[in-house]
């Protein structure tokens, strides 16, 4: 498998990690993540609430919270991994109790299930750069910031990375926190404002100019590519970096607006751009500028972004455009705000 050479953490480096729970694995993350472990040359175990087809000789359905702890951990037991990745939770949900459920009470079910178990993996739990207050723009997020999230995803995000922390500070958990930008690609969310704008542009009449609805582009964020995320995932799977949180991201703030058009570029489709309020919008995120600092996933994980963002674009649009075009939806549309993963 590729391994990280990373001398400041003093690890073994034969070490490389091997068989990977992945929980939420039918999610965006968690695809990439299984298929950064299946071509890295491990085995990882689908772990979803629902049976998918992705790999179903390697799927297991568990509803992590209606199924209780002791469903996993005897999972745990069973199948020895080398780590456990969360990819599992809720973005941007309109219902905050969702978020609550997902993000938080599933984060303490993981940590009862790991607590209960013989066997102990490594933890590698995503976070969210939304659980930090919002910074002054121009001033890069490190993770010594401040924690106070404005939004009730930050807060929920928050809350389970806190139970991570307090896990692992008490040797219930050998855990690690990462705490992720903006990530984009292949199958980014269609809840999502790329995902969004994926969708109408692949909907849009062949031959016509598509008319691409948005609510105002304002802000700036850090964006990274799921590949690369998946990278950081495997070598926090396999370091001694535990108790510890470190940010995922370019390292750089780039305006929303700019990234649409690279994804209307990567469509190759004649497209305008419409910006407004209307309904569906989510204005509020306290969050209009967004910069990772990446030094700590350098040092210690020897990891950096590698994938360009125009490779993101084309990555979302390839697999946005080999989906059948939807029929087409006269209602007017909704517009959607770019504070969204």
């Amino acid at each position: 498998m590729a391994r990280c050479e990373t001398p400041e953490t003093g690890r073994d480096p034969d070490r490389a990690v091997r068989r990977v729970v992945v929980l939420g694995a039918s999610g965006f993350i968690g695809r990439q993540v299984s298929a950064a472990v299946r071509a890295a040359g491990g085995e990882p175990l689908l772990v979803a609430r629902r049976p998918f087809t992705a790999d179903p000789a390697h799927c297991v359905p568990l509803d992590l919270i209606g199924d209780g702890p002791y469903a996993l951990s005897r999972l745990l037991d069973t199948e020895r991994p080398d780590a456990v990745v969360n990819a599992a939770g809720a973005v941007w949900s309109r219902a905050q109790e969702t978020m609550r459920q997902a993000n938080h009470t599933l984060v303490e079910t993981v940590l009862a299930a790991l607590a209960a178990a013989s066997w102990r993996p490594r933890l590698v739990h995503l976070g969210s750069v939304f659980e930090y207050a919002p910074p002054t723009p121009g001033t890069a997020l490190d993770e010594q910031a401040p924690t106070r999230p404005t939004t009730p995803y930050g807060q929920s995000k928050l809350r389970g990375t806190e139970a991570v922390l307090a896990a692992s500070g008490e040797g219930r958990a050998d855990a690690v926190v990462l705490r992720l930008s903006n990530v984009i690609g292949a199958g980014t969310s269609p809840s999502s404002l790329l995902g969004q704008v994926a969708a109408q542009l692949h909907a849009a009449d062949a031959g016509q100019e598509a008319v691409v609805r948005v609510s105002p582009l304002r802000a700036s964020r850090d964006f990274v590519d799921v590949r690369d995320t998946a990278d950081a995932v495997l070598a926090a799977a396999a370091l001694p970096v535990g108790g510890q949180v470190i940010n995922i991201g370019r390292g750089e703030a780039v305006p929303v607006r700019t990234m649409v058009e690279r994804l209307i570029t990567a469509s190759g489709k004649p497209a305008r751009i419409v910006e407004g309020a209307g309904s569906g919008v989510r204005t509020d995120t306290g969050l209009d500028w967004m910069q990772v600092a990446t030094g700590t996933a350098r040092r210690v994980l020897g990891w950096s972004a590698r994938h360009g963002l125009d490779s993101s674009a084309r990555e979302l649009w390839r697999a946005v455009g080999a989906q059948p075009v939807p029929v087409t939806d006269r209602s007017p549309a909704q517009h959607w705000s770019p504070a969204q993963h």
